[in-house]
């Protein structure tokens, strides 16, 4: 797994929600960031999120190359309640080939971009994305060029990582997400988004 998406309203305030919880939080862009980030050394990292990195025009031009489907994922994820909501795949490769592969089995579509942004540490981070069209399905990407992640760190509080995530969908999408990621501390349910998280403490 690549990432948890957590919801924010207010991202300044959540980041200083998070750093009280003893969390080291860090935003995602050196100007004008519209996430932040909370790395672990192992496993999955959370993304507090304001709203999708597009804007209206991106949104617009979109559309009007019948990419619909992504601006209604970036629509939903600005819509969603305070808390965590989305999940996020990655591979270690240049490209999606294996995915792709296995979306087309499934007659799933989907849409391919490229992004990237420069951190606080003044690191240009780049990476590629996936979109399935399908909303229920998660997102992918590609790991970043360099890597973010601290090595060896605890956070304050003494959490270490995340350990367990459990994860709604349709059930007729539940093979699919396990050919696509077959991390164990995923648990599959059929339901509505992220039931369950759960970290793992140094004692």
């Amino acid at each position: 797994m690549s990432h948890v998406l957590y919801k924010v309203n207010n991202l300044k305030n959540s980041v200083n929600e998070f750093r009280k919880k003893g969390f080291k939080v860090e935003y995602g862009s050196k100007n004008k960031p519209h996430n932040a980030l909370i790395y672990f050394s192992e496993g999955p990292y959370i993304e507090l999120l304001n709203k999708a990195p597009v804007s209206i025009f991106i949104k617009l031009i979109l559309r009007l190359w019948g990419k619909g489907k992504v601006v209604d994922r970036f629509e939903h994820w600005e819509k969603e309640k305070e808390g965590f909501f989305e999940i996020c795949f990655e591979n270690y490769e240049t490209d999606f080939r294996r995915e792709e592969n296995i979306l087309k089995e499934y007659g799933i579509t989907f849409f391919k971009t490229k992004s990237k942004r420069i951190d606080p540490l003044n690191r240009v981070l780049k990476w590629k994305l996936l979109f399935p069209y399908n909303l229920r399905l998660p997102f992918l990407m590609t790991y970043f060029n360099t890597d973010p992640k601290p090595k060896n760190f605890i956070h304050p509080n003494g959490i270490k990582k995340i350990k367990h995530i459990s994860f709604g969908t349709d059930e007729n999408l539940v093979p699919v997400i396990k050919e696509l990621c077959k991390d164990e501390i995923l648990e599959l349910f059929v339901g509505n988004g992220i039931q369950k998280l759960i970290y793992e403490k140094v004692s």
